[in-house]
């Protein structure tokens, strides 16, 4: 189904990547907010689609749909604090996507996407984003991951290929 408007979530236990993307303009913006504010958010987008009578659909990267999610080469204390980490950010995911379900939003998780671009463990870069969504302005690695996976789940074209 195609969608008017896509809301896209890669979790964290501080602040959550967000993006926002209305595929039939391209419109894509992109923010950081921790869990409350998120929430906020997501009831306020539910009530422009009740005024605008535009479907919506949160989508959540589900990093817990992997097999293996921890694929770091630390040791010890780092390698604890690590998988710590991954396993809030996959609670927090989870939890997004209880209350999309408790709001009666519709939502999807969806695995992560293929780690192939140019950034730091192959995540993708602002300038490759930049390039085929037109993305201004600065954006931290969440926002960038949140707004890629808008663009994919909407089926809109990547001109970058890894």
């Amino acid at each position: 189904m195609k969608y008017d408007n896509i809301i896209a979530i890669d979790p964290d236990k501080d602040k959550s990547g967000v993006a926002f993307l209305k595929p039939t303009t391209r419109q894509l913006e992109v923010t950081n907010l921790a869990f409350p504010l998120l929430l906020d958010y997501l009831k306020h987008a539910q009530s422009i689609q009740t005024e605008t009578r535009e479907t919506l659909v949160v989508v959540v990267e589900a990093g817990w749909m992997v097999r293996k999610s921890n694929f770091h080469d630390a040791q010890g204390h780092r390698a604890e604090k690590i998988a710590k980490d991954v396993g809030a950010n996959h609670e927090t995911g989870r939890k997004i996507i209880e209350m999309c379900k408790h709001y009666g939003i519709e939502v999807v998780q969806h695995a992560p996407l293929v780690k192939c671009w140019k950034g730091k463990d192959r995540k993708i870069t602002h300038e490759e984003l930049a390039s085929f969504t037109g993305l201004m302005g600065r954006t931290n690695q969440d926002a960038r991951d949140a707004a890629l996976l808008a663009w994919v789940f909407a089926g809109l074209p990547i001109r970058l290929k890894c």
